[in-house]
């Protein structure tokens, strides 16, 4: 499974990178504004993207958007340091929703949860 780590923190990133490589049979790439996410988006195709609520670049609908283009679809979980954003995430399109301040093991299962959902639509 391909996932995009998109933060404009480094130090997020990489503690992202470092949770993520726990999980076998994950290969993790990063950006950091909306401008690469969507080169990563068209090159990387990510199965996921893990995308924070604050990227640098566009309001943060305009993330999803980008995140979602017409011919490729990942699935999204939406970061943010603000949890009364879920709400706002959810609404405009994002698969899943997990607080910054959450434990990494809530992110782990959302992400797992995901990818059971991904393989049984795949596999109808």
């Amino acid at each position: 499974m391909r996932i995009l780590v998109a933060d404009n923190d480094a130090r997020v990133r990489s503690a992202l990178q470092t949770l993520l490589k726990q999980e076998p049979g994950l290969v993790v790439g990063e950006c950091s504004d909306l401008e690469s996410l969507v080169l990563q988006i068209k090159e990387f195709k990510p199965d996921l993207v893990l995308l924070d609520w604050e990227l640098r670049g566009r309001p943060a609908t305009a993330l999803l958007f980008a995140a979602h283009t017409s011919s490729f679809r990942p699935k999204t979980i939406v970061l943010s340091g603000r949890p009364e954003s879920e709400q706002a995430a959810l609404a405009a399109g994002a698969d899943a929703f997990v607080s910054k301040a959450d434990p990494p093991e809530r992110l782990l299962s959302t992400l797992r949860e995901l990818v059971r959902e991904s393989r049984k639509e795949m596999a109808r």
